[in-house]
């Protein structure tokens, strides 16, 4: 089993491409260890120490290494813990857990206008074929989150959460797509 590896624009992220499929369906972020409780493989990546990120996508792994870490240094335990995992087919996630789709408690509140219905529903159609592809073939995700006078909130996975392009990501395309094709919207902002 060969397991490609590519860089991404957040230099503490790599993204490791394992020749087959990783989720069926959406991704998963794992942004601690103890969300990586619920994956033994993201659990195992989070054990090497120097681990701060996981996400999984459909067809890749992304991998966050803490400030300081070397990605030479990490990388062969990465490859070796990947390796281990797909060639011995275990679950990504732990029977009797969650496979968890679950979103943090302080974004679950947020509720979108239902007279902005039709605005709402451009704005996922959009981030859905325009900007996630993009995103994904980066390492990472973009989330709708909701949309409030104008503003539409969008949260950051894998290799964008933290990365130092992902500002200009946000305001220089994404904002600006979302702003040509739906005139409604006027900024948009990264949760």
């Amino acid at each position: 089993m060969l397991i490609e590896t590519e860089p991404t624009p957040n230099p503490a992220t790599l993204k490791f491409l394992p020749g087959r499929t990783v989720m069926d369906a959406g991704t998963r972020d794992f942004a601690t260890p103890e969300e990586a409780e619920a994956s033994p493989l993201a659990k195992a990546l989070f054990d090497l120490g120097d681990v701060t990120g996981v996400f999984f996508g459909r067809d890749f792994i992304s991998v966050t290494i803490a400030p300081g870490a070397a990605w030479h240094e990490v990388k062969p335990d990465v490859l070796s813990i990947l390796m281990d995992h797909f060639t011995a087919q275990m679950p990504l996630f732990r029977t009797g857990g969650t496979a968890g789709f679950s979103v943090p408690a302080e974004e679950e509140s947020f509720s979108d206008d239902p007279a902005d219905a039709e605005i709402v529903a451009q704005i996922k159609e959009l981030i859905e074929t325009r900007v996630r592809p993009a995103v994904a073939n980066d390492g990472g995700d973009i989330v709708y989150r909701g949309f409030d006078q104008g503003k539409v909130y969008l949260r950051m996975q894998g290799a964008c959460s933290g990365c130092p392009s992902s500002t200009a990501t946000l305001k220089n395309g994404i904002e600006q797509l979302l702003r040509y094709y739906v005139p409604e919207v006027t900024e948009v902002r990264a949760i």
